[in-house]
C-alpha cells in the first residue's frame, strides 16, 4: 500500500551538511506524520525527528538546533536537513511514516535506510 524510499546519504566531514529525502509512494493512503530515525550497531533505533501533517516538528535533544525536518505540500515527501554534523551522527537513517488506514486506525511504514557517515 505504501512504500518509503530514502536518499541523500553519504560521506560528509564533521561540521558539514547533508539533506536526506524520503519519498512515499503507493495508493489509497493518507500520511498523518513522517519521521526520521537512526540506528548504529549495538544500539536501538532512535528517534531523530518527526513532523505531523500540520507541520508540527519534534526533535531529539541530540539533534535539535542542527537538524530540520520538513515535508512538501503533498505530504508524501519528507526531508531531513542535517547541519553541523558530528561523528556521532554516523548511522543508518530510516524514514518512517504513520499512515491512516482507510478502515480506521494507523500503521507504520519504514524505509530501507540510507547510510550517513560523518568522518574526516
Amino acid at each position: 500500500q505504501v512504500q518509503l524510499v530514502e536518499s541523500g546519504g553519504g560521506l560528509v566531514q564533521p561540521g558539514g551538511s547533508l539533506r536526506l529525502s524520503c519519498a512515499a509512494s503507493g495508493t489509497s493512503f493518507r500520511i498523518y506524520s513522517m519521521g526520521w530515525y537512526r540506528q548504529t550497531p549495538g544500539k536501538e533505533r532512535e528517534l531523530v525527528a518527526t513532523i505531523t501533517s500540520g507541520g508540527s516538528a519534534n526533535y531529539a535533544d541530540s539533534v535539535k538546533d542542527r537538524f530540520t525536518i520538513s515535508r512538501d505540500n503533498t505530504k508524501i515527501t519528507s526531508y531531513l536537513q542535517m547541519n553541523s554534523l558530528k561523528l556521532e551522527d554516523t548511522a543508518v537513517y530510516y524514514c518512517n511514516a504513520v499512515v491512516a488506514r482507510t478502515t480506521g486506525g494507523y500503521f507504520e511504514v519504514w524505509g530501507q535506510g540510507t547510510l550517513v557517515t560523518v568522518s574526516s
